[in-house]
This record gives structure tokens, sequence and C-alpha cells, in this order.
């Protein structure tokens, strides 16, 4: 099962999560802790080169026409960061959205920088 759409909708409410968001949540969860093979892959290698990815998907929220990006840090093959959010204001272009989803990635690899 595919829980990525599932997610990406309970994710908008996580500021202000209501009682109709408790009931979903619970399923997806549910659904994890039933298959132990699912999980993160953290390798054990050397390798600490850091490699981001990120995308926007352009006006794709039906409710506001806001842009959705996501992004994914990974050092080696290890995931140690990512996100996947709804864009604060309308993008009037997909480009705009684009440039949103590579700052916010480019912050977020900066500030790994800073702590290593």
């Amino acid at each position: 099962m595919d829980i990525a759409f599932s997610v990406q909708h309970l994710i908008q409410f996580m500021q202000y999560p209501r009682e109709p968001h408790l009931k979903p949540a619970y399923h997806v969860l549910k659904y994890l802790q039933q298959d132990p093979t699912l999980g993160m892959f953290i390798s054990n290698k050397s390798d600490l080169t850091i490699n981001a990815y990120c995308d926007s998907d352009w006006a794709s929220c039906p409710d506001s026409r806001k842009s959705l990006s996501d992004y994914l840090v990974l050092m080696g093959d290890s995931p140690v960061s990512g996100k996947f959010k709804k864009q604060p204001t309308v993008s009037l272009y997909s480009v705009e959205a684009e440039y949103r989803a590579v700052r916010q990635v480019v912050g977020e690899i900066v500030w790994l920088e800073s702590k290593g």
C-alpha cells in the first residue's frame, strides 16, 4: 500500500490538528507497525558525502492552489533530513515554486554543514 497520499494529506494539518485527523493518523501508524520490513535504511559505509533532492508540485493543493514542495538530504546512502510541506504563498509560475523548493533544501544543507 502506498501511504504517500495519506501522509501528504495529514501533513497539511500538523500545525493545528483536530479530532477528525486522529483516526486517519492512527490508521497509517497501525499499517506501518504491522509490516516490520518498512523503515529507514541506515548505511554502515563511511561515505559522508551530502546529496540533496528536491521537487515541487505547482498549484497542486486543490483547496488553496498553493504549491507543495519536498526535499530529502542524504549523507552517503542514509537519509538525514527531509520535509514535505505546502508552500506559504501562491506561486504564479512553476519555476517560482521550484525556486522556493531549492531555496528550502539549500537552507537545510547550510544548516547541516554548520553542525558538522
